[in-house]
């Protein structure tokens, strides 16, 4: 398109050359005619330069100028015509663009050469065949180059994805430095694959961790319910409340599991109400307050600035509880205890032994347990539960050190 519109382009303006050409000379010849007489008119035309513009005059009936004859139907100018003329030299061909022009001595015939325009096209012509051709041929060339590199890579993927698909969840797509989009799709690929290998580093770890909770309780359901026959009958009933006991532990880490994939998965609907947050945490105190005390333990409440928030009341209890639950479990008897409520932020922080930094992360999978005696009874999914349900509630948590003791923030957005 770009040639087509020079070589246009380049059409036009010629033509407006040998236009302006012709109408000089007209204008030209025409003032001639009006200021000299026959004799020196013919002596102009007679002098006129070939090269400049090719005039011919009938002088009576003899043929003045540069041709022995004119060409038949010229028209009068500013219209013009082509006509070719016959010379002695190595051009023997001459291709002429002109026309008539009426002066006081008759008709006089102005015209130029064109066939010289016409081989400058030609030649034009075959500089854009050649630029065409090579441009043409160093597109296919960078193509070629181009789609052999996105091919390596492609090749170079699917090689690495086979490896995926063997189960080496550890392989990750290379990243170049050009940062183009074959690297925008290898670094969000790759984080996908991070995200799968800690999914599947989780589940394996759930899965470790429920065979080591619940193999030895499944193994004392055996054993008693292998021993019962021989049992005494006065002893029958608290055997079997034993086993029924064992039997509960493994049915409530099951329903906590399902409970805690539900609020994660958001397929358990919140009551969502207006909740008062002083309200909450005054509830919280009166009801872990008893079981302080049964442990000789001192629980402190601090309210501030009270704040609404909209959330499930039931849910948030059973979260917060369960913080304060376990500060008054893993903390020493006489051990002080302390609720702070500052507007949307809630501080739950003890003087017992605390959490060290690697674990401070861990403690919120599932089925976690620090206690490797299980010395306390539990599931390990309590704090799981809390961060789910302060997550559905759009509430960050978080452990620090209160030097001695654990001290927990959550802070509600």
């Amino acid at each position: 398109m770009l040639v087509l519109s020079l070589y246009r382009q380049l059409v036009i303006e010629q033509q407006n050359q040998v236009d302006k050409h012709l109408a000089a000379e007209m204008q030209r010849y025409q003032q001639l005619a009006l200021t000299v007489n026959r004799r020196s008119f013919a002596a102009q035309i007679r002098a006129a330069d070939p090269k400049t513009a090719l005039i011919a005059w009938r002088n009576s009936v003899d043929m003045v100028g540069a041709l022995t004859f004119l060409p038949e139907n010229m028209p009068q100018l500013p219209e013009t015509k082509d006509f070719p003329i016959f010379t002695g030299g190595p051009d023997k061909l001459h291709i002429l663009t002109g026309g008539l022009v009426m002066t006081r001595y008759g008709p006089v015939l102005i015209a130029t050469r064109t066939d010289h325009l016409a081989t400058l096209i030609e030649k034009f012509i075959n500089a854009a065949f050649w630029a065409v051709a090579f441009t043409l041929g160093l597109t296919l060339a960078l193509g070629y180059i181009f789609s052999k590199a996105i091919l390596r890579r492609l090749v170079e993927y699917n090689r690495l994805s086979e490896q995926i698909e063997a189960g080496h969840y550890e392989t990750r797509l290379p990243v170049s430095d050009s940062q183009d989009e074959f690297d925008m799709l290898a670094r969000q690929f790759n984080l996908v694959l991070d995200t799968l290998e800690q999914n599947l580093r989780a589940v394996r770890g759930v899965t470790d961790n429920i065979a080591h909770d619940l193999r030895t309780p499944l193994s004392h359901l055996r054993i008693g319910i292998e021993q019962l026959p021989d049992k005494p009958t006065h002893q029958l009933a608290d055997a079997s409340a034993e086993l029924l006991e064992e039997l509960d532990h493994c049915l409530g880490t099951f329903d906590a599991m399902l409970s805690l994939t539900r609020i994660e998965e958001g397929q358990q609907t919140l009551d969502l109400q207006p909740v008062s947050l002083q309200q909450i945490c005054q509830d919280l105190f009166e009801m872990a307050e008893v079981i302080a005390e049964s442990r000789d333990q001192v629980l402190k409440i601090s309210l501030e600035h009270d704040v609404q928030i909209n959330g499930d009341k039931y849910l948030l209890f059973q979260a917060l509880f369960n913080l304060v639950d376990n500060a008054i479990k893993y903390s020493p008897i006489g051990a002080a205890i302390c609720i702070k409520q500052r507007g949307k932020h809630i501080q739950i922080s003890d003087n017992g032994p605390g959490i060290l930094d690697d674990d401070k992360e861990r403690v919120f999978d599932r089925l976690v347990r620090l206690d490797p005696s299980r010395h306390y009874k539990g599931t390990g999914l309590g704090l799981s539960m809390v961060k789910a349900i302060l997550s559905r509630h759009k509430a960050t948590i978080s452990l620090h050190d209160n030097n001695p003791g654990l001290l927990v923030n959550i802070h509600f957005k």
